[in-house]
């Protein structure tokens, strides 16, 4: 085998990852992935002068003694990508090298610590209120005037409902995350959904002295859907739009047929987003403004919710924010075969 690689360089070059042959300490071979990883000049230098990550040499310099070698880097050209050095002994006694890039795979995985940490934190304070205040109301009880245990109960309620919301938002990402493999089928018509979402969202609107405008396409062409998925992304859509829109402005969803495609937008006139929050207000726990967001009830779900929605139904989600003027989020979703 080694024998084969050493003559034919394009066996080396055909591997995937970044890979060299060494012997007596100093590279023999590289393909073209390790010379643009470690350097051009990589061919006849000594490993030490080649790598300066002390795991990996140590690693190496024990290779002639274990038939294989796992050893996970960070660092190694200097980058924060993260790599998995593998090496096998051949069968003339020469080493081969490989680097795998687990950078996709650690970044998945650090997305799901944090995750589990956000929910945590997220249970974690409205947990500490409501033990807080059952425990003064249970103490303290005799001391206690009317007005304050109504005060003291009314947190403990709203409270409860956070950690109710936050839970069931929870689920329902699970839910649509183990559906994102088989996409919905079914003709749906789209019309009445955006008509049961606006009307769901009327007492919050009336609340804010915010307008809903109805901008809907006359003959609307049905779409290949969940209908109540799609009325779950219509409902964090507009809840959103009314939330962090400024009182009294008003909240417009638009669709109409673009192609293969039905484009539904919905448009608020507040705050904007910033351009380097704009990219990551779809992932999960995330705020532009913690304190904000949770005053006016958000889990910091809604449009991590929304984009898995749109995923599942093979759709596209957009957003278009400026500062001071506010935000659409537009949703493509496929018209269904008919």
């Amino acid at each position: 085998m080694a024998e084969t690689m050493l003559e034919s360089p394009a066996l080396l070059e055909g591997l995937p990852e970044a890979a060299f042959i060494a012997s007596d300490w100093r590279v023999l071979t590289a393909n073209s992935a390790a010379r643009a990883l470690l350097g051009r000049d990589i061919q006849g230098a000594a490993l030490d002068e080649v790598i300066s990550h002390p795991a990996a040499l140590e690693a190496l310099e024990r290779s002639g003694i274990d038939e294989a070698e796992e050893v996970e880097l960070t660092g190694l050209d200097g980058s924060r990508r993260h790599w998995l050095m593998r090496t096998a002994q051949l069968a003339d006694g020469t080493c081969l090298v490989r680097f795998v890039d687990r950078s996709e795979a650690r970044a998945a995985e650090q997305m799901r610590v944090d995750f589990v940490a956000n929910a945590s934190h997220e249970l974690r304070t409205p947990l500490a209120t409501l033990i807080g205040y059952t425990e003064t109301l249970r103490e303290q009880d005799e001391h206690i005037d009317p007005p304050t245990r109504e005060r003291f109960l009314s947190v403990v309620h709203d409270e409860a409902r956070r950690m109710q919301r936050v839970v069931e938002d929870l689920i329902s990402l699970s839910r649509i995350e183990a559906e994102k493999f088989t996409a919905p089928t079914d003709a749906v018509d789209l019309a009445p959904i955006i008509d049961q979402a606006l009307r769901s969202a009327r007492r919050m609107a009336d609340e804010r002295g915010s307008e809903l405008v109805r901008d809907v396409e006359a003959d609307l062409p049905k779409i290949a859907a969940d209908s109540s998925q799609i009325d779950q992304l219509l409902d964090n859509l507009i809840t959103n739009a009314l939330r962090y829109g400024e009182p009294g402005t008003p909240v417009s969803v638009s669709a109409d047929a673009e192609g293969p495609m039905v484009h539904l937008a919905v448009t608020d006139q507040g705050e904007g987003i910033a351009p380097e929050h704009l990219r990551r207000v779809t992932e999960r726990f995330y705020r532009v403004d913690t304190s904000r967001s949770r005053s006016l009830g958000g889990t910091g779900l809604g449009l991590s919710i929304v984009k898995h929605i749109v995923e599942r139904h093979r759709g596209r989600l957009a957003i278009d924010s400026e500062v001071g003027k506010g935000t659409t989020v537009h949703v493509l979703l496929p018209v269904a075969v008919s």
